[in-house]
């Protein structure tokens, strides 16, 4: 029986892959490409959603095993935590945030793309010296990951989706590296020639010694092509990134800064250092993170700080129409009559203030009861018409000098450090206030 071809002048060709192009796309080159872009896009989101913080103001956060889904606004994601915490930029003192670490993590996974990329075009991917200097480069990614991802682990104890994306992708590009540099130890047979190709494979392979590598060389120009890449685009964060300056001690100043009555909790520091006032609920998150940047920056001991209980509960704040914070009437109690102990009680509300506040939602006594049972020394005390009066004179203290029901508030020898800058901005807007106060001493 006799077929007729569809085709009059017979079947087509396909596009044929040339033989060259075909050796130089190995497959662990491809997943190197893959991984590398892949790592540069998840740094990419990250370095966005720091750049739009720069604006002082807050916004939402891309949190997602896929880059750029998953936008989160509640602030509880472990992206922020990641974000907002001491370990996501660097020089804060010299820059509003700081210059972000993903930046220069974008510019480490575009080189390696680079490097990969010029590996494929030249024919380098059995190159000994290219190949050992890929998977040298490749450790700078890998210990970043491994650094981040125990402070991930083990400080924050969140999960940055976005951060483990990158994660993954740097475990991958070592993986792939190892196994070019494992394809590297001996020549590939060429493969035989296809009909129809004009590249034919050389005679005599073996008749010539290989080259030497040229390890010296290849580093060395490797090196200075990824300082390259990291330095240009932190010049141009420098050169972009936007000056604050004049919006410090903008935000108001206490009108009556003094404490006649004895309601401020000392929190420590220096007795010659910079008076400080902090406005607190023992219950409030923010409160508690603030504390911890505070005391990463160091700027801590240069100041001699007191504390002001302000807590946003509606049991004894008139000031909130509800208990945002339930629990934290009794807490700021119990603070005020742990007297020296006040920070030990500060410091025991913030670790566990997640769960008093969700005992005290189904039972109001339950506050008073568990900072009983954790500091005996203030069962008397909180509740009763002494404790309670003093937490009102604090309440109405704030009310004297006419501050926002917001916590937490720092006054640095009575000004105000904005909200805006109690996050990323703390140690660049602090260190600016305390020079100026030094200054004008």
């Amino acid at each position: 029986m006799l077929h007729t071809s569809v085709f009059p002048q017979g079947r087509p060709r396909l596009p044929r892959i040339p033989r060259k192009l075909a050796m130089k796309l190995r497959p662990a080159l491809i997943v190197f490409l893959l991984a590398a872009a892949a790592g540069f896009t998840f740094a990419a989101v990250s370095t966005a959603d720091f750049v739009q913080h720069l604006d002082r103001q807050t916004h939402s956060l891309s949190c997602s095993f896929v880059p750029g889904l998953g936008r989160d606004a509640s602030g509880s994601s472990g992206c922020h935590a990641a974000l907002m915490s001491p370990y996501s930029s660097v020089f804060r003192t010299w820059l509003w945030g700081g210059i972000p670490t993903t930046l220069a993590g974008m510019a480490v996974y575009a080189f390696l793309f680079w490097r990969a990329a010029r590996m494929a075009l030249d024919g380098k991917a059995t190159d000994k010296a290219a190949t050992t200097f890929l998977l040298a480069a490749t450790g700078m990614p890998v210990a970043a990951s491994i650094v981040y991802g125990s402070i991930s682990a083990f400080i924050l104890g969140e999960l940055c989706k976005t951060c483990a994306g990158m994660y993954a992708s740097s475990a991958v590009l070592a993986i792939a590296a190892i196994a070019l540099v494992w394809g590297a130890r001996k020549p590939s047979p060429p493969p035989p020639a296809e009909e129809g190709d004009d590249e034919a494979p050389p005679e005599n392979l073996d008749a010539a010694p290989a080259p030497t590598p040229a390890y010296g060389m290849t580093f060395a120009w490797g090196a200075a092509e990824a300082s390259a890449f990291v330095v240009a685009p932190v010049l141009a964060y420098l050169v972009l990134a936007p000056d604050f300056s004049d919006k410090l001690g903008q935000c108001g100043e206490l009108i009556k800064p003094a404490d006649p009555a004895h309601l401020f909790v000392p929190l420590g520091g220096p007795p010659n250092g910079v008076k400080a006032i902090e406005l607190i609920d023992p219950l409030c998150p923010s409160c508690a993170a603030f504390e911890d940047r505070l005391a990463f920056s160091g700027l801590d001991a240069r100041l001699s700080r007191s504390a002001v209980m302000f807590p946003l509960d509606n049991a004894c704040n008139w000031m909130v129409g509800s208990a945002v914070h339930p629990g934290a009437c009794a807490i700021s109690e119990a603070v005020l009559c742990a007297e020296g102990d006040g920070t030990k009680v500060l410091a025991w509300a913030f670790e566990h203030g997640e769960a008093i506040k969700t005992a005290s939602a189904a039972d109001p006594a339950a506050a008073a009861r568990m900072v009983g049972e954790a500091f005996p020394g203030v069962r008397g005390c909180v509740g009763s018409d002494k404790a309670r009066q003093r937490v009102n004179r604090s309440l109405r203290w704030a009310v004297q000098n006419q501050l926002p029901i917001v916590t937490p508030q720092l006054f640095v020898d009575g000004v105000r450090l904005c909200d805006e800058d109690t996050d990323l901005g703390l140690d660049w807007a602090l260190t600016k206030m305390l020079a100026g106060r030094k200054e004008a001493r």
